[in-house]
């Protein structure tokens, strides 16, 4: 062991205090909807320091954030366990560092995730008065040890099949996105290193599908639905739905038409079956049997159209969870979400349902991942319109670190009686 280099002070030998101070990141590595306790130990009782957390996102754009603390009694800082006397997040939060970093260019107007499910590393650096006096790190892990990634273009189905290790089978869910279309990569491998099989459809954008979301067959999610029940590690057992946005509403409208379905999962979803995206000329976004869905017009109130278009979330054949944010600026997904709820009540309906509702979250609602949430006017890569999806930073990770364990716990408990 390396001794403390020796400094004279008053003609005693005293250990340099600055070579015992440190910064640790415990435990270095976590799943991305994870939290890690970021401390700092040796410095003087009462001590103002810095930490500043950096990272280079998938876009190789450069985010940042800094926070100052007091140093207990005892020379310790913990973030999990202590607020900030200034800096860039105001109240107690493990993962604040992460979450309220900022883009150091001004053109970048969100965070890019790391491309094909990567790790992102975190570096931590310890300052007093601008000088560096320690640094840590943290990766996040995006895909679990194990898990596997079978790439599914068979019976014209386009997607990504992620299977969990350990042999048997596993409880499976199939996901939705929303108007960006392509496939959902990132959250069928949030559930997948959480146990369970999940099947990320793509059904447009993608590939040889429609390259707009309009008039999409719903006998496709059917065949999608069939197929699995082949796959032997899922076997002729119900699955749950999971999706986001247009995957929201797409989620809660396959519950309602197929049996198979035994729990379903909304993020931001509407209540009724919207118009086609993204080319603002209106038409079915749905059909089935060859017949166009009846649907609605955003911001087009008519009274009439929305009862024709309302999803019957009544037959669904199990309990629904909803996650919505009441600073959703695209749409009043929070609003539509208690629609769905009333709806469930008039119809007394037989299963548990819920709407999670964060204030001051917006189209983001619930994200499966800690990672800096800022962003500004959002492109929508369909339509290459810009969109304002509302909320604040601190409001959209709080969503986010308040539902994840509430969705998973939602799932376990609807899917352990599912045959």
């Amino acid at each position: 062991m390396n001794a403390l280099p020796l400094v004279i002070f008053g003609g005693l030998l005293l250990a340099d205090s600055i070579t015992a101070q440190s910064l640790e990141v415990v435990p270095a590595r976590v799943m991305a909807d994870e939290a890690a306790a970021i401390r700092v130990t040796g410095v003087e009782p009462n001590q103002r320091v810095t930490i500043r957390a950096e990272l280079t996102d998938g876009g190789g754009q450069a985010w940042a954030s800094q926070a100052d603390f007091a140093a207990d009694a005892q020379g310790t800082v913990d973030a999990s366990k202590q607020a900030p006397v200034a800096g860039s997040y105001k109240e107690v939060s493990a993962m604040g560092l992460i979450w309220s970093m900022m883009p150091e260019a001004k053109k970048v107007s969100a965070y890019m995730a790391v491309r094909d499910l990567g790790p992102q590393t975190v570096d931590f650096h310890l300052l007093r008065q601008g000088k560096e006096l320690a640094t840590g790190h943290l990766e996040q892990v995006m895909l679990a040890e194990g898990v596997e990634r079978l790439p599914v273009h068979e019976d014209g189905l386009r997607g990504t099949l992620f299977v969990p290790p350990g042999a048997g089978r596993h409880p499976a869910v199939l996901v939705l996105g929303g108007s960006n279309g392509g496939v959902p990569l990132r959250p069928a491998a949030w559930l997948s290193s959480h146990g369970y099989i999940a099947l990320a459809l793509a059904y447009f954008r993608f590939q040889d599908l429609p390259p707009q979301l309009e008039s999409i067959p719903l006998e496709y999610f059917q065949q999608a639905l069939e197929w699995m029940a082949k796959r032997p590690e899922i076997g002729d057992t119900r699955v749950a739905v999971l999706g986001t946005s247009r995957g929201g509403e797409l989620a809660l409208q396959l519950g309602s038409m197929f049996p198979r379905i035994g729990a379903v999962v909304a993020y931001v979803p509407a209540n009724v079956r919207i118009a086609s995206c993204c080319r603002n000329t209106g038409g079915p976004a749905w059909t089935w049997q060859g017949r166009a869905l009846p649907y609605s017009i955003p911001r087009q109130p008519n009274l009439e159209s929305r009862v024709r278009a309302a999803i019957e979330v009544e037959h669904t054949k199990g309990p629904i969870l909803m996650i919505s944010g009441e600073s959703d600026h695209l749409w009043r997904s929070w609003e539509m979400a208690d629609d769905v709820v009333a709806r469930l009540n008039s119809h007394h309906f037989a299963y548990s349902f819920e709407n999670l509702k964060y204030p001051h979250a917006g189209h983001y609602a619930g994200r499966q991942e800690i990672v800096p949430a800022w962003h500004g006017a959002v492109r929508n890569p369909t339509s290459g319109q810009e969109n304002d999806l509302g909320g604040s930073a601190e409001g959209d990770a709080r969503s986010s670190i308040d539902s994840i364990p509430k969705v998973l716990e939602f799932l376990r408990k609807s899917m352990a009686g599912l045959q």
